[in-house]
């Protein structure tokens, strides 16, 4: 495969993925706040796809490469979140409610957001979608890599 090549299938991986979780989010499965973070650097991979398409150079492909990490990493981050072996942001998770009084409660649920990210709205083979973003970005960074390393 050529470069140019390469870079298509990462960059249309990332593509594939943005409409993956916009297609889950049409059948009922709204994004929480760590989604939607997860979203934004497959956007950006995407765009520096086509950068590469026009101007390519190992610096455009590392990009490439970080972007997807990064969605990666927030991947990691979220499913975390989901098993509860970090807290997430206090603005999409739940806290420890058992010492509260009934008012704080009742005003805890009030605030609470819609969408939890410590909970797991759907899952495939034992892992949630943050779990398959964060295995799926992953190998979508190796590939720009490969593309990156093609320039040597």
């Amino acid at each position: 495969m050529t470069r140019a090549q390469v870079v298509t299938v990462a960059a249309g991986g990332s593509a594939l993925l943005l409409g993956g979780a916009f297609l889950f989010q049409m059948m009922g499965y709204p994004p929480c706040k760590l989604c939607l973070w997860q979203r934004w650097p497959h956007a950006i991979a995407f765009v520096i796809g086509i950068a590469f398409l026009v101007i390519p150079s190992r610096i455009i492909a590392i990009l490439g490469a970080l972007a997807a990490a990064t969605s990666g990493a927030i991947g990691l981050f979220h499913m975390g979140v989901e098993q509860k072996w970090w807290e997430g942001p206090s603005s999409c998770t739940s806290g420890d409610i058992t010492n509260l009084t009934p008012e704080q409660l009742l005003e805890s649920i009030m605030a609470a957001p819609l969408v939890r990210c410590d909970d797991i709205a759907w899952a495939l083979a034992g892992i949630s979608m943050a779990g398959w973003n964060m295995i799926i970005s992953f190998f979508l960074a190796g590939i720009w890599l490969v593309a990156a390393r093609r320039f040597g």
